[in-house]
């Protein structure tokens, strides 16, 4: 295992401590674990963020997820273990996660009102940046 570059969590102790706010903040909200961490784990999947992988992997299975839908995740498109609010959630956070390719367009928001409240289309939002963030850390700094 490589040694991580830097110590952030302790060197940007107070920063590092608002990202975890966030999350437990989130954890607490009304999205629920196991849909936040499918969020969590597909965006890891796409930033290749091995730390976040087998963390978010292993609560899911915590969660009782099967390891059925957790092998399925990286093609939920074509997968019908995936309910319609968990679509529209990993859709969302594919969009936010490749922002730099078109933006946030209306008919990938769209989807989102008829499966979420405003307050968990903010949560859904936040922890798609969040774990983006937690994404680049890990990446960057070699966890």
């Amino acid at each position: 295992m490589t040694q991580p570059r830097l110590p952030f969590s302790t060197l940007s102790a107070e920063a590092y401590q608002g990202l975890r706010a966030t999350s437990d903040a989130l954890a607490a909200g009304p999205l629920g674990a196991p849909l936040l961490e499918l969020v969590y784990l597909r965006i890891s999947q796409i930033n290749g963020c091995a730390f976040c992988l087998g963390k978010h992997a292993k609560t899911l299975r915590e969660c009782e997820v099967s390891q059925q839908k957790l092998d399925c995740l990286a093609g939920w498109r074509v997968s019908d273990l995936f309910s319609e609010r968990e679509r529209a959630a990993l859709a969302w956070a594919e969009t936010l996660t490749y922002v730099h390719e078109a933006g946030a367009p209306d008919e990938r928001y769209a989807p989102l009102k008829s499966h979420f409240s405003d307050r968990e289309i903010s949560d859904l939002t936040l922890a798609a940046a969040l774990m983006n963030a937690f994404n680049r850390l890990a990446v960057g700094m070699l966890l």
